[in-house]
């Protein structure tokens, strides 16, 4: 998986705690790190619309589609049919920006 937001990236520091993150990000660093498990379980009980993005990109990577866009509809997103990076990127970019870091 490639991490190409640069604040995203940096934050990817054992410095970092993820424990400073909101749910989403905290699980996208979790996912960055290798940790799906703990990623899943950030994301599973929040019932955001960003944190339903992110468990919807967290079955999308792992190839279940059934899960994935039933997440994807909970967030109110489309199912994605860009690559994974550019959905890795969009999703970050969106939680940073929104000031979710």
């Amino acid at each position: 998986m490639v991490v190409s937001t640069a604040a995203f990236k940096a934050s990817l520091s054992d410095a970092a705690p993820a424990a400073a993150l909101a749910p989403p990000l905290a699980a996208l660093w979790w996912a960055a790190k290798g940790d799906w498990d703990k990623a899943h379980k950030i994301v599973q009980d929040e019932t955001t619309r960003e944190a339903a993005w992110v468990h919807a990109y967290l079955h999308r990577v792992e190839g279940d589609l059934g899960n994935a866009g039933y997440w994807y509809r909970q967030a109110g997103q489309p199912m994605a049919k860009d690559s994974l990076e550019t959905e890795w990127e969009r999703i970050a970019s969106a939680l940073i920006e929104d000031g979710k870091a």
